[in-house]
């Protein structure tokens, strides 16, 4: 599946309060974004940011693509090598370091995968897979900080 892929989604800023952004604190940092064909997503800014607390904001949601996108080729990676997965859950940590400037950046991430898997023979290919995984995962590749892995297997 070699080849060029194209994504399209709509972000619309819901936040006028009536005045726009007239100042700093008057306006909300509601955002809705959108994808045809799928439910909407409320967002806002993280709390720090005059954010709603309540909703999504865009560093949680770069955190969900790099723990989505390595559980996906994860679960490819253990199919081609036979591992047969019954439980995935990643609690997944990053670091945002602001630079005094109004900006930052993300500095780090930590996957925790814990995974399940149906024989106590396919634990070590399960660790080995997510050496694989992180290889094909299209956003950990797409980022510029470090992306840590602390997979634990377990059978049952």
């Amino acid at each position: 599946m070699n080849g060029e892929h194209h994504y399209r989604l709509r972000s619309t800023w819901t936040g006028d309060r009536g005045t726009g952004t007239s100042g700093y604190r008057e306006y909300d940092r509601a955002v809705t974004l959108e994808v045809d064909g799928k439910p909407a997503i409320s967002a806002s800014a993280d709390k720090p940011f005059r954010g709603d607390p309540a909703k999504w904001n865009p560093e949680e949601l770069l955190l969900g693509a790099l723990s989505e996108c390595h559980l996906l080729s994860y679960l490819h990676a253990c199919v081609t090598t036979g591992v047969v997965v019954t439980g995935y859950e990643d609690d997944a940590s990053g670091t945002l370091q602001e630079d005094g400037n109004s900006g930052g950046a993300f500095t780090e991430v930590t996957l925790r995968p814990r995974v399940r898997v149906a024989d106590e023979s396919m634990v070590e290919a399960a660790l080995a897979a997510h050496k694989q995984a992180r290889e094909w995962c299209f956003i950990a590749n797409s980022v510029n900080f470090p992306v840590h892995h602390e997979p634990e297997v377990t059978v049952g």
